[in-house]
């Protein structure tokens, strides 16, 4: 016997919410931060180009064996990176995500709210690798973040099992609903539905009914896992953003330290931008990064308190024609016209009495040479473990940064033996590529010393500099430890050159005081010679930045 219309009727209306329930669930997210579709581009293509974080990605999906679900790290690791790349980060309600994620959610909320992300932020928004390096930087964090969270994790896992199974149950509410009224129409009898279909209906709905009370009560246990987990994930989230703040500022003063500005930077692709970092964290170049800073930050301040031009301290007469320094007793003589034409005449032949003084001098004008000694002695440490070769180098790349403030040619010259030498050529009008830097930077010879060599190829690219732009006054530095003899053949042509092309030559002895002795070779070369004992002094240096 079937069922009466009106209990007919009374039995849909019990269905009828798990009808709607079953055609009207809200979609869920399983990632935290809203993203559109660039974004994301943005984000495969960091994670395909990054194997550290494709690695950290297996290892945490590990760690998350127990719920048999391969994307929760994935999922993580996403939103950990959108949150440090996107400008303005907006993440999704705990009510829009799916269940499994709700630990996420915890996680990328304690992180965003701490007050070190804003720190963090700064130094990645926009930039890619930038974020992806911060993610790394919290890896340790983020295991950790995924220990605290397995219980919590756990029971969000049965969560959405629970709401799947109540998804389920409200389904076959529907499909029994329907075989129900496929039946009744097969009696023919309006709204009279056969009693095993009816009862089939009612199981259907208890099932539900079960399943949602069911659902609820795991729902529960989920939300007091995750509040027992919020303290840790908090803690452990400041901890996760400032360490990774501090990776961020380390890695970004690291690319300062050698010249690599933000510009440069955001053009590199991101697997020549981690090769770069990789490069110079690591050997000769990441011991050299702090003193390399130091010497191009004190060279920014003397080129700020620099003065052009500058007459120094008055110690004498002298005799030359600069009318800047004529003495009052010449500017008199034009006072009398019978004297004029003797003043004229004594200007032309360069034989005005001037004011003589010493101190600053006039910049150059013509290219900056730095030969640096590449010789074995070189490799020798002073204090704090600083070798001659490092304090050679830093003094030579903060010089590459004078030339390039100054519109001028820079050129290094690697030298060692007669037959070593190595020419490193930044003209002023180009940019000066990071990889050449690096090369120069890294290039040792070995071997013996040689002055003539290395001042002999200086002499020859400032002749070739005044014959095709007519500059002249360039300047050599000599960075070296070690004494060597040169021909008076030699030493004949060079004061010849010298005076032929205006150049000055500065001389700095690295550790090596006997180098900068009155009467050793170097001193007979250089206008300007100075010894360095202590290796850890970049001011020692100071005032070659003031008049080079």
């Amino acid at each position: 016997m079937g069922e009466t219309p009106s209990e007919l009727n009374e039995l849909a209306s019990r269905a009828g919410r798990w009808l709607s329930l079953s055609t009207a669930a809200p979609e869920r997210h399983t990632t935290v931060v809203v993203a559109d579709r660039f974004d994301r581009i943005t984000w495969r293509d960091t994670y395909e180009r990054s194997a550290g974080l494709r690695e950290l990605a297996e290892e945490l999906n590990e760690r998350y064996d127990h719920t048999n679900h391969t994307t929760y790290a994935t999922d993580l690791l996403t939103d950990a990176f959108l949150a440090a790349y996107k400008v303005n980060p907006r993440l999704r309600e705990r009510a829009e995500m799916d269940p499994s994620r709700l630990v996420n959610h915890q996680v990328v909320t304690a992180l965003v709210e701490s007050p070190e992300f804003a720190e963090l932020h700064r130094e990645t928004a926009g930039d890619p690798y930038a974020a992806a390096m911060a993610v790394l930087a919290q890896a340790a964090t983020l295991r950790e973040m995924v220990e605290r969270s397995r219980h919590a994790q756990e029971q969000a896992e049965r969560a959405k099992k629970a709401q799947q199974d109540t998804e389920g149950a409200a389904n076959a509410v529907g499909e029994a609903l329907q075989r129900a009224a496929d039946q009744a129409d097969e009696e023919g009898e309006e709204g009279a539905v056969p009693a095993p279909a009816a009862d089939a209906v009612q199981q259907a709905i208890e099932a539900a009914e079960a399943a949602e009370a069911a659902a609820r009560e795991v729902a529960q246990d989920a939300a007091q896992a995750l509040a027992a987990a919020a303290p840790g994930i908090r803690a452990a989230a400041r901890n996760a953003a400032a360490k990774a703040a501090e990776a961020v500022r380390e890695e970004a003063a690291l690319m300062r330290a050698w010249g690599v500005g933000p510009g440069e930077l955001e053009r590199l692709p991101f697997d020549r931008r981690a090769r770069l970092a990789e490069r110079l964290r690591t050997g000769r170049l990441a011991q050299w990064a702090e003193l390399i800073g130091r010497f191009r930050q004190m060279a920014g301040g003397e080129r700020a308190r620099r003065v052009e031009n500058a007459t120094g301290e008055l110690v004498g007469v002298t005799l030359g024609d600069d009318l800047s320094r004529v003495i009052p007793s010449e500017l008199a003589n034009l006072g009398l016209p019978e004297l004029r034409a003797v003043f004229a005449a004594r200007y032309a032949a360069g034989e005005l009495m001037l004011y003589d003084s010493q101190g600053e001098q006039a910049t150059g004008q013509g290219a900056i040479i730095a030969c640096v000694d590449t010789s074995h002695s070189m490799y020798e440490a002073g204090p704090g473990g600083v070798t001659r070769e490092a304090w050679a180098k830093a003094c030579a790349l903060a010089l590459l940064d004078q030339a390039r403030h100054a519109g001028r040619d820079f050129v290094g010259i690697l030298f060692s033996a007669a037959d070593k030498l190595q020419v490193f050529r930044f003209p002023a009008g180009q940019p000066a590529p990071i990889a050449r830097t690096l090369e120069f930077a890294e290039t040792f010879l070995g071997g013996g010393t040689s002055y003539q060599r290395p001042l002999s190829a200086a002499c020859a690219l400032l002749a070739e500099e005044f014959n095709d732009a007519a500059r002249m006054r360039g300047d050599i530095v000599m960075l070296t430890d070690d004494d060597c003899g040169v021909t008076e053949q030699w030493m004949r042509g060079w004061n010849d050159a010298k005076h032929r092309l205006g150049l000055r030559v500065f001389g700095v002895a690295i550790g090596a005081p006997r180098v900068a002795e009155a009467d050793s070779v170097l001193d007979a070369l250089c206008d300007n010679l100075r010894c360095v004992e202590d290796l850890t002094d970049v001011h020692a240096a100071a005032d070659l930045f003031r008049v080079i």
